[in-house]
């Protein structure tokens, strides 16, 4: 399909959906337009309507055949869609059995991205945030562990684009700085 696809990750609480949505207004503003997929969402719409899961937190701990499935019905939703895409989701997904792909080979295959791009910062501003966060239920993990996961972002971006042959940028959201990160999204999705 013609237009450009931008899968956009990071550890949640990381504040990647800030940053979207904010890119997304300049963007649009300049008379680029994208549609923004949040693949969780759309995996939880499934899981939800099958009785899987009552939130998107409770997925994580699905098992991980049914996760497969369900990751494969949004690829497949997404590969379908034409003109410029932004994909927020997870590089990787901490389970209980350890980290699984969020962009296993069929959906990165499937999708094909442009660029994969890595939302990162300061692993106790991420802790932070997350406390500070009652919308969600998250579990508790201190700054090593969201360390970890953060380096285990980067091993699959370089991974996903081993396979499709795309880019990978990495944009830090440092506390104060968002319009920093904002540029530099902005900038890749033009």
């Amino acid at each position: 399909m013609a237009g450009k696809k931008v899968i956009i990750t990071g550890v949640p609480g990381v504040g990647k959906t800030t940053v979207i949505n904010t890119s997304m207004e300049k963007i649009v503003a300049e008379g680029i337009p994208y549609q923004n997929i949040n693949f969780g969402s759309f995996m939880f719409e499934v899981a939800l309507a099958e009785g899987l899961a009552q939130d998107r937190d409770q997925m994580r701990k699905l098992d991980r055949t049914v996760q497969k499935r369900l990751q494969k019905l949004a690829a497949e939703k997404i590969a379908a869609i034409d003109g410029n895409v932004i994909v927020d989701t997870h590089a990787s997904v901490k389970t209980p059995n350890g980290y699984l792909a969020g962009l296993p080979e069929w959906v990165v295959s499937a999708i094909m991205p442009d660029v994969i791009v890595l939302v990162e910062t300061d692993n106790d501003q991420i802790l932070v945030r997350r406390l500070s966060d009652e919308s969600r239920v998250r579990d508790v993990e201190g700054a090593k562990s969201i360390a970890e996961h953060q380096e285990m972002n980067r091993a699959f971006a370089a991974s996903y684009a081993m396979l499709t042959g795309c880019t990978v940028k990495i944009i830090v959201n440092a506390d104060f700085l968002l319009d920093k990160a904002v540029e530099e999204l902005t900038a890749t999705l033009r």
